[in-house]
């Protein structure tokens, strides 16, 4: 380990010999499937990147393996998002082309209201637009948006809240505008 720590590549890679099959085992049954080969390079490199946390004495292999292991997380989140957001895309495509065919009025409507929606957004703080984007964009969690915008949860969910205030009021007038024109029309 001294000499992997003072940077020596194939001291390292004697590790990686080591352990590959194991970390490659690991991936494999706790769900990477066809993607453990991509894991374990992957936990291999942050491994190496972070060696200055691993504690002296501590055994090498429980410590990578730990790393195989959150990497696989990572990688089935990953791909459980990825997943839903293309699911979403297919279903606001499906639905739009749906409604295209029934109904061309509604589609230039929902079109219209993602356009407003988009201005306001747009018009928003940029750390405001931030943490809208993590959560609601991007489906992620509150810790999750912490630790991607490297904020307290506490300010992530204070800024969206006050966000979500904001772009209520900014598009209350924009709801309200269709229903006077028929009023007056």
């Amino acid at each position: 380990m001294a000499r992997v720590r003072a940077g020596d590549a194939d001291a390292y890679a004697v590790l990686v010999r080591r352990h590959a099959a194991d970390a490659r085992r690991l991936a494999v049954v706790a769900g990477a499937g066809p993607d453990a080969d991509d894991v374990v390079q992957v936990a291999f490199v942050k491994a190496y990147r972070t060696i200055g946390s691993f504690r002296d004495g501590a055994p090498f292999r429980p410590w990578l393996l730990r790393i195989v292991l959150n990497e696989t997380r990572n990688n089935a989140r990953a791909a459980r998002r990825y997943r839903a957001a293309a699911d979403r895309s297919f279903l606001l495509d499906a639905a739009g082309a749906d409604m295209a065919v029934d109904d061309p009025a509604a589609t230039a409507l929902t079109g219209e209201r993602r356009a407003v929606l988009m201005t306001a957004l747009r018009s928003l703080p940029e750390p405001q637009r931030q943490v809208v984007a993590c959560r609601y964009l991007l489906d992620l969690d509150e810790e999750e948006t912490a630790t991607v915008l490297g904020w307290p949860r506490g300010t992530v969910k204070s800024r969206l809240h006050r966000a979500l205030r904001r772009l209520r009021t900014e598009l209350a007038p924009a709801a309200a505008t269709p229903a006077q024109e028929v009023d007056h029309g």
